[in-house]
């Protein structure tokens, strides 16, 4: 951490060591710092925390702001703040202010909803709060800070032990809100209801959506890959590429794709991209924030996946998984690394990526079809 970060903290905790805050403590913050697609998953268990809020409380969550871009999914009663996470670490300005106004809110209940935890980052947030009761899991070992995770425990009132290292993420954290609550409710499957989905978004043509870029590059198939699926897709079918605007620039190679009449490129935003999944005929997509919203929405989904997150995220836990969903990916001994590949890259990608098997997949696609009336390309 930044020599001047360090001061910043040191102050603040000087200033909460000596300042009162009028009135009782109120309201419930509850921390939540993963991605866009941890983000997703999260709104499945959201919904049991906010419980924690005696009447008349608010319920306040933080995120990372690179991960709020789903938090529509939330209820909008629940309040959503966001904090840049590369600037706490670097402005100190900002990060003061970020201290000053968690700890002006006088929460009742500061919670943390993650396994994996920065003591400088959203440990840091969550201890400036100075709430009446602090909550959380035991961390993830991290060795980097592994000893400031260990100091940081005796600041939580309360701390959860969810299991091993991999555990499904969702079935992790309805252990854990179980726990936080009293209550003993099974974890929930992928999907939400109705009215926590975006306006529904009525196509004049059937359509298929194809997610096929990863912000890890490692993670993502080659164009050939993709092309083989856009050709399994009916011709009487538009086909929608989705990405971020820089997407298709960032991966010229698929430009050719979209030479195709019925392929066309869709940079929208992910709220109205999720409006538009609902209706989708079906939806193939990398293990991304897209593949997450797709599930939920209840578009038949297709995931081509890594093996780098099996038995945390991808594939869900057999008691979460939806039938709306199929995952395909190739197994290796190293499956569950998290991203942190012990493999040499084959052309650019993981081997489990590599050497993902297209026939399973294509032959999926072609059983969401029936073929007697409709042209295949």
């Amino acid at each position: 951490m930044p020599r001047l970060a360090r001061l910043i903290d040191a102050l603040h905790r000087l200033k909460r060591r000596t300042s009162t805050r009028p009135g009782a403590p109120s309201g419930v913050l509850i921390v939540s710092s993963g991605g866009l697609g941890d983000t997703v998953l999260f709104s499945l268990l959201l919904p049991n925390l906010t419980g924690l809020a005696a009447h008349g409380e608010s319920v306040t969550v933080l995120l990372r702001s690179d991960g709020a871009k789903t938090a529509f999914l939330f209820s909008p009663e629940v309040e959503v703040l966001t904090v840049d996470f590369p600037r706490l670490n670097r402005d100190a300005a900002y990060r003061w202010q970020q201290f000053d106004q968690l700890f002006g809110r006088n929460f009742r209940i500061a919670l943390s909803a993650d396994f994996l935890r920065h003591p400088y980052l959203d440990e840091a947030l969550l201890v400036a709060t100075n709430a009446a009761q602090t909550i959380g899991m035991e961390p993830r070992p991290w060795p980097k800070y592994d000893r400031a995770l260990q100091s940081n425990r005796r600041l939580f009132d309360r701390l959860f032990d969810s299991g091993p290292l991999h555990v499904d993420k969702v079935v992790r954290w309805s252990r854990f809100t179980n726990w936080v609550t009293g209550d003993d409710a099974p974890a929930p499957k992928v999907a939400l209801p109705v009215d926590r989905l975006s306006a529904a978004h009525e196509n004049e043509m059937d359509f298929v959506v194809i997610q096929p870029f990863s912000a890890v590059k490692g993670k993502q198939p080659s164009v050939e890959v993709f092309r083989q699926v856009v050709e399994a897709i009916p011709a009487d079918l538009d086909v929608l590429i989705t990405g971020a605007p820089g997407d298709m620039d960032g991966n010229p190679e698929f430009k050719d794709l979209l030479e195709r009449p019925n392929v066309s490129f869709d940079d929208s935003r992910l709220e109205p991209l999720c409006a538009k999944l609902r209706f989708a005929k079906l939806v193939v997509s990398v293990d991304t924030a897209v593949m997450h919203m797709a599930v939920v929405a209840g578009a038949p989904t297709i995931c081509l996946a890594s093996a780098a997150y099996v038995g945390e995220i991808v594939p869900y836990a057999e008691e979460i998984m939806p039938d709306n969903v199929t995952f395909f990916y190739h197994d290796m001994p190293c499956r569950g690394c998290l991203g942190n590949c012990s493999q040499p890259l084959e052309d650019g990608r993981f081997a489990c990526v590599e050497r993902l098997e297209i026939e399973p997949v294509l032959d999926k696609i072609k059983s969401q079809f029936p073929s007697d009336d409709r042209e295949i390309r």
